[in-house]
């Protein structure tokens, strides 16, 4: 009993943050993720999507109008995708090849999911008032929301054991759901998408990182 509990206390010792990321940062989000998708495909009616959305739009002005275009656009196409594009290449530029390989499998292949999964559920855009920026594909989950969110989680887990690992998570949160509420106060996205994006893109992140570092060593330890 003695030297199995010796056993376990020292698997937990070598492996204890890989199972801390493996619950909260893969299991949990995506039970959420599944859930929510089961009601989404059932075309469930989320109860704090509406009024979350009313509430946003009870917000709305000329400054929060530009405010919200704003991070909307760096959110996605004019942010998120040149800054995924431009790491992957100065990883391999520099030589960095695992970590190359981390961020370009993580971004691209979120990308790819969020285009797949919208086309499979086909959940239309929200419709309560126009939009000052409308979008015609479909709506779950949010591309915004789980493209930030990727991208948060690449940048994280890289600097995961250096020293701005503090400061980096709470820049990359803010990122993230600054560009999620960005898409409620435009009304474009429920808040059932925006909460889908995040959680498909935090697992999706979490799990090639785990199967792409199952040895001791980390990104930033790995040099061939």
């Amino acid at each position: 009993m003695v030297q199995g509990g010796r056993f376990i206390a020292s698997l937990l010792r070598e492996h204890g943050g890989r199972l801390v990321l493996l619950f909260l940062c893969v299991l949990a989000p995506l039970w959420l993720f599944v859930e929510l998708a089961d009601e989404v495909h059932e075309l469930e009616v989320f109860y704090f999507d509406d009024p979350l959305l009313w509430r946003a739009h009870a917000l709305a002005g000329p400054a929060l109008d530009r405010f919200f275009i704003f991070v909307s656009a760096i959110g996605y196409q004019w942010g998120v995708v040149p800054v995924d594009i431009a790491l992957t290449i100065g990883l391999l530029v520099a030589r960095r090849w695992r970590e190359a390989t981390f961020a370009g499998v993580s971004l691209g292949g979120s990308a790819l999911l969020n285009m797949a999964t919208k086309q499979f559920f086909q959940r239309n855009r929200p419709t309560l008032w126009e939009s000052i920026a409308p979008e015609h594909t479909f709506s779950f989950p949010s591309g915004h929301a789980m493209g930030s969110a990727t991208l948060a989680m690449v940048v994280l887990l890289l600097c995961w054991h250096t020293r701005a690992r503090w400061p980096v998570a709470a820049l990359a949160a803010l990122f993230a759901l600054t560009v999620g509420a960005s898409r409620i106060y435009l009304g474009v996205h429920y808040p059932s998408d925006i909460l889908g994006g995040w959680t498909a893109g935090i697992a999706w992140v979490s799990g090639v990182y785990l199967v792409l570092y199952r040895i001791r060593e980390r990104p930033w330890q790995v040099r061939g």
